[in-house]
């Protein structure tokens, strides 16, 4: 089967290398890839906005399967016109990826259906920010409505800082377009965890959980980032929590989208804290999150073309998926400067050239998050670049693996955090004593 992947980041290509190793892949094509990727599938130049000029390449191609990596393309409906001309692919309709391109939505949707979340507030305009900062105690999260890239969350610690980034959110100074609708929220407390469910429409089953750093620096200081690393292992969740975000939350989004008529199909990523109240869904993504599929997927033991049918098909209650058991890991290498300005261009060394799908090590994988290739050399060409990831029976030994990978890389400005996993590995140690 030939196989499409739409996307060009680190997602993707922990995505291409899964579907390397399913055995009724035939071919897989990625759009529009990275200088990683490229080592793997054959890649298309493709605006990843731009849906005639993906459902074009569709219709070129003729793929069996179209898996959709990233939120643009679902925020423009490409399932809807794929699967109104007949082609199979894996990921939510537009309608239901609201989940995650409407923040309001989310929120209504979620107290409509009795899923735990913060108290919320949705404004339409300053004076109804202004009016309803009275019901909030500080610090208090002031949210944009639609997709932000990862900017679009600001906790303020008075009202008046809440009214000027509302402010900034409707007149376009903050994200550089102009929002018609924000989000006021409670603020919470607690350990952050991402909870993977695979939907059909019906039904929802665990995948796996993760936890990812956010914050660019050390100790979870400074700006956010679209995640810096991430880890995943047996003991993040024990089984009778695992059971219970399945039932309260995922399965509930599930029931709940399918009785207002848009049933949801494909990765729900639940963006949970761990208040001292009990789980709150802080919110939902879409598909798979990045960095967390790169830690994720190397624990996956079932082919994953697999998941994708069982969702396409509506039959998810009947794949039993398999983790390796153990931990992995994700360590992000990142430009100098991000979150912020950074320069691209920069030349890559340290990285191995073969294939890594053949014949190597596959406890330890680089997945090329920003990368491209220039008069023949491998040079960064986005904020974060590489995500080295390893997965080992247990946390230390494969965040030691990982980060003698990243050891022999390097490349001019060059920044990663050097205590991924901190907090987890803290805990073993309060449990060995």
């Amino acid at each position: 089967m030939k196989v499409l992947v739409i996307g060009g980041g680190g997602r993707e290509h922990a995505l291409v290398w899964a579907l390397r190793k399913s055995a009724q892949v035939t071919e897989i094509l990625c759009a529009p890839g990275n200088g990683g990727i490229a080592q793997l599938a054959r890649c298309l130049p493709i605006d990843t906005g731009n849906l005639h000029e993906m459902v074009n390449l569709v219709a070129i191609e003729q793929p069996g399967l179209t898996v959709v990596g990233p939120e643009l393309p679902l925020s423009v409906g490409l399932v809807d016109e794929l699967t109104k001309r007949g082609f199979r692919v894996f990921g939510p309709t537009q309608a239901a990826a609201r989940l995650e391109t409407s923040k309001a939505f989310a929120k209504e949707f979620m107290q409509r259906h009795d899923i735990p979340t913060a108290a919320h507030a949705v404004c339409t305009t300053l004076d109804e920010v202004h009016e309803e900062l009275r019901r909030f105690t500080v610090p208090v999260v002031v949210k944009a409505d639609g997709l932000a890239a990862g900017k679009g969350v600001v906790i303020c610690e008075t009202h008046l800082q809440a009214e000027q980034a509302a402010a900034q959110m409707f007149n376009g100074d903050l994200l550089g377009t102009r929002e018609t609708e924000l989000v006021l929220e409670e603020f919470l407390t607690g350990e952050e965890l991402s909870f993977f469910a695979l939907c059909d429409g019906t039904h929802a089953i665990e995948i796996a959980s993760a936890q990812d750093h956010k914050r660019i620096g050390e100790g979870d200081t400074g700006p956010n980032t679209g995640g810096m690393g991430a880890y995943s292992t047996d003991g993040l969740v024990t089984p009778a929590m695992q059971q219970w975000l399945l039932r309260n939350v995922a399965q509930k989004t599930v029931d709940g989208m399918r009785s207002e008529g848009d049933p949801f199909k494909g990765i729900l990523f639940c963006g949970i804290m761990m208040t001292p109240g009990g789980p709150m869904v802080l919110e939902f993504n879409t598909r798979f999150g990045d960095p967390e599929t790169e830690a994720i997927l190397l624990r996956l033991e079932t082919d994953i073309l697999e998941l994708f049918d069982a969702s396409i098909d509506g039959t998810a209650n009947r794949l039993t998926i398999k983790m390796r058991p153990g931990a992995s890991v994700c360590v992000i290498a990142a430009s100098s400067g991000y979150p912020g300005k950074y320069s691209s261009g920069k030349p890559i060394d340290g990285l191995p050239h073969a294939d890594q799908s053949e014949g190597q090590n596959e406890d330890v994988v680089i997945f090329h998050s920003g990368t491209a290739i220039k008069d023949g050399q491998l040079v960064t060409a986005g904020g974060r670049v590489l995500a080295i990831s390893a997965v080992a029976p247990d946390l230390r030994t494969a965040l030691d693996m990982a980060y003698a990978e990243l050891a022999k890389v390097s490349f001019e400005g060059m920044q990663f955090r050097r205590d991924i996993a901190y907090r987890a590995l803290r805990q073993e140690q309060v449990t060995e004593r």
